[in-house]
């Protein structure tokens, strides 16, 4: 098993915006496309509390690599996810790193 920590750096006062589309929209993709979200946060204390980091469970890379690309080229998560950004940009950049947990991991 692997996972895949992702932050999103949002433009300033966006996040309300980010938080609305992973809640009313993202989440519905994901599940039809089997992506299994593991938790989310918001930073509390840190460089800026304009983020989201989220961590994503994958059972390998060739899981995530087909289930991503089917999420990122569905034609109707394009077009929500323009149509939320249809006044401003949310996301001004993105962090994503693939995690193998250690022997020695709780979470395995």
């Amino acid at each position: 098993m692997i996972h895949e920590l992702r932050i999103y750096h949002c433009a300033p006062g966006r996040l309300p915006a980010l938080h609305d589309r992973f809640q009313h929209i993202t989440l519905k993709f994901w599940e039809k496309y089997g992506i299994k979200p593991v938790a989310f946060w918001t930073t509390v204390v840190g460089p800026t509390n304009q983020t989201l980091t989220y961590l994503l469970e994958w059972e390998n890379l060739a899981e995530r690599e087909a289930k991503w690309d089917a999420f990122i080229g569905d034609p109707q998560w394009q077009a929500k996810r323009a149509e939320s950004e249809a006044k401003a940009v949310i996301v001004e950049r993105i962090e994503n790193q693939i995690l193998v947990p250690t022997a020695y991991s709780p979470l395995r």
